[in-house]
């Protein structure tokens, strides 16, 4: 029979150094390296939760401040409807009593209607005499009657609306142009 301990002549495979100073140290600079990519990921995420946190509650302003944005909108027309009934109606049908007692019930309705839109956001403006603003204003022409000076809001012919900061609709305006002086030739001759 052989011997099992007969491998003495074995090569034996060479020992990993374990001296004291170096594992540790060795292993104390793979702690800290992890350590420090752990803490990065970790400010990273926090400040990735909390830009979301921030946007979060960005966007659920606006959702409320602007979600009735589409409705609004339709109502507007409801709105001008009631006031141009209200300004076509003339004297004359003032005067009768059962007609007047109808004309202060629609009136009624129509301040209703506003403060109603004014709940939620939505702000009636009427620029007359501003300095002219494409941000708030559409043009519909101009006018160099001398009303108005020249840039600026010479009559309202619809009222803006604004909902929260944003525009829900322009107002639709008339713009004062410098009137025209009269000695100038409106036809200049043609170059020689």
């Amino acid at each position: 029979m052989t011997d099992q301990n007969s491998n003495d002549d074995a090569p034996v495979a060479p020992q990993p150094d374990t001296s004291p100073e170096l594992v540790p140290a060795e292993q104390v600079k793979a702690a800290l390296e992890a350590a420090a990519d752990f803490k990065d990921r970790l400010l990273r995420t926090l400040a990735d939760m909390e830009n979301l946190r921030k946007r979060t509650e960005r966007e659920v302003a606006d959702a409320r401040a602007y979600g009735v944005t589409g409705f609004a909108r339709d109502v507007l027309q409801v709105a001008d409807n009631m006031h141009r009934a209200l300004e076509a109606i003339g004297p004359e049908l003032r005067a009768d009593p059962a007609v007047n007692t109808l004309i202060e019930g629609v009136e009624l309705t129509e301040r209703e209607l506003m403060k109603v839109l004014e709940k939620h956001g939505v702000k009636k403006f009427s620029p007359q005499g501003e300095k002219f603003d494409p941000n708030f204003h559409q043009a519909m022409y101009e006018v160099s009657d001398g009303s108005a000076a020249p840039g600026t809001v010479a009559q309202v012919i619809q009222a803006g609306y604004l909902i929260g900061d944003r525009v829900l609709r322009p107002a639709l305006v008339a713009v004062g142009k410098a009137p025209k002086t009269a000695g100038a030739n409106d036809n200049p001759a043609p170059p020689k």
